[in-house]
């Protein structure tokens, strides 16, 4: 079935797909629908040999303004529970390739818990991040007050969690929650840019090194570092390992083929 909600371009560079969020009207507000088609496209990308690294954008409006309000105000809790609307969530959170969110205006509510469940994001200048769900009588669920809080700090997230602020591109920057900022004509270039940067490398290597950086917030230090170092021999049975160290000292570059 076409998605209704999203577009998906599965080469718009060199091993780089893009998904854009498409709800325009409603500022891309993430309904059920919405994250069902996202998390269909992602598993389809993340099985697609042709495909390395994957940026997920909005529009210059918003990446996404929030969770679709109309479609749970007059849900009970038995309803929320039976839904179980964060699974798709946690499947997201599977897909093994890296995730680059590009955002520009709003990425509020679920907009902000969804690119904060992407792996880096690049930001216009014009982008606001921000956890307001407290102006509406809820709290984030999606990744709220844990994820924004390991990536700025207990004091920041307290702030905008408790009180709904906003921070802007300037801010969430200088507090580690995005990786760069580019003009609003630009951002969403520059996100491509560093998605080929990724996909230049080791197909292999890059999943295992995206597994082992996500472990540092599951784990102790030692049981972390016990994992980075099982990937770490495991990548000398590929033969990407063979290729890369080869052209390093033929002084050339590789050719990574996923190996």
């Amino acid at each position: 079935m076409t998605p209704g909600f999203i577009i998906v371009q599965p080469q718009v560079r060199p091993f780089v797909a893009h998904i854009q969020l498409n709800r325009p009207k409603e500022l891309n507000a993430l309904n059920l629908q919405l994250m069902q088609e996202l998390r269909d496209a992602l598993r389809q990308l993340d099985e697609d040999e042709q495909v390395r690294a994957i940026v997920i954008s909005g529009n210059e409006k918003a990446f996404a303004a929030g969770a679709d309000i109309r479609q749970m105000a007059g849900l009970t809790a038995m309803d929320m529970y039976n839904i179980d609307q964060f699974a798709t969530w946690d499947a997201i959170k599977k897909i093994k390739k890296p995730l680059i969110a590009a955002v520009s205006g709003f990425a509020l509510g679920g907009g902000c818990e969804l690119a904060m469940l992407c792996d880096m994001i690049v930001a216009a200048e014009t982008a606001k991040f921000g956890q307001p769900e407290i102006k509406i009588g809820v709290m984030p669920g999606a990744g709220g007050t844990q994820r924004l809080t390991r990536a700025v700090g207990k004091a920041l997230a307290m702030e905008m969690v408790l009180t709904g602020k906003f921070i802007s591109a300037e801010e969430a920057l200088h507090a580690g929650l995005i990786n760069r900022i580019a003009p609003v004509e630009l951002y969403l270039e520059e996100a491509f840019r560093l998605a080929a940067e990724v996909a230049r490398q080791s197909p292999l290597a890059v999943k295992m090194a995206k597994e082992s950086v996500l472990r540092a917030f599951d784990s102790t230090l030692d049981e972390g570092l016990h994992f980075e170092r099982k990937n770490f021999y495991l990548l000398f049975a590929s033969d990407d390992q063979k290729e890369g160290m080869n052209a390093f000292i033929e002084k050339r570059e590789p050719v990574f083929k996923g190996k």
